[in-house]
């Protein structure tokens, strides 16, 4: 694992969150994404202040170093701290067009999301120019049901869906679909165990159950 911008030239997935806390969920989405897509390597984005949310239990700082528990010792995870660092709103459109300002201009970016979150994309920051800065992969069980999408979204969809090929040949502009596992964690569902003095274990990795308990996080106190 390396912190800020990854040096290959093949598609790099972009995975945002809050990650309050980040757990295997996330961490799986990532290593499904990895193969699924051919992504060289796929830079993690913890949000500093989403403005689509309320404030997250974990503070910013130490929701940046749970993921960097997290991703020690992968070598195709990187991090870039620039939205918990910034006293800027978290929004996906102007991170995508910051990393395009430098290494990353012209390479192949790949915004990571779950079918909800794809479903929800009218409801994002300036959510039509995302398409212009990176593609979209969405993650799901059984794919993306374009009946169940706003009418402007299905057409979107219809227009720029494409293979999993697409991703190389271009910077942006596709839509692309795949499979996951689904696990069947929450980061919700793990803070209301713990401030319930309950385990956690196995459902986030020991190093982030590790430091959650040195700085007594998600506690009921």
């Amino acid at each position: 694992m390396s912190s800020g911008f990854p040096s290959p030239d093949g598609p790099l997935g972009i995975l945002g969150g809050t990650f309050d806390p980040v757990h295997f969920g996330h961490l799986r989405l990532a290593e499904e994404a990895l193969d699924a897509l051919g992504l060289d390597q796929i830079l993690w984005i913890p949000a500093g202040r989403p403005p689509h949310r309320g404030r997250p239990t974990a503070s910013p700082v130490d929701r940046l170093a749970m993921v960097r528990c997290a991703l020690e010792g992968h070598p195709r995870f990187a991090l870039d701290d620039h939205e918990v660092t910034s006293d800027a709103s978290s929004y996906t459109v102007t991170t995508l067009e910051r990393l395009r300002t430098g290494p990353l201009a012209t390479r192949p970016l790949v915004l990571l999301l779950g079918a909800d979150a794809f479903a929800g994309l009218m409801s994002w920051h300036r959510w039509r120019e995302l398409l212009g800065l990176a593609h979209v992969a969405v993650a799901s069980r059984q794919g993306v049901d374009a009946a169940v999408l706003p009418d402007e979204l299905s057409a979107l969809l219809a227009r720029r869906r494409g293979p999993l090929a697409a991703l190389a040949g271009q910077p942006a502009g596709r839509i692309v679909q795949f499979p996951m596992t689904p696990l069947g964690i929450s980061a919700s569902g793990i803070r209301a165990l713990l401030r319930a003095g309950r385990s956690a274990r196995y459902l986030l990795p020991e190093s982030v159950l590790d430091y959650i308990a040195r700085h007594r996080l998600y506690t009921a106190s």
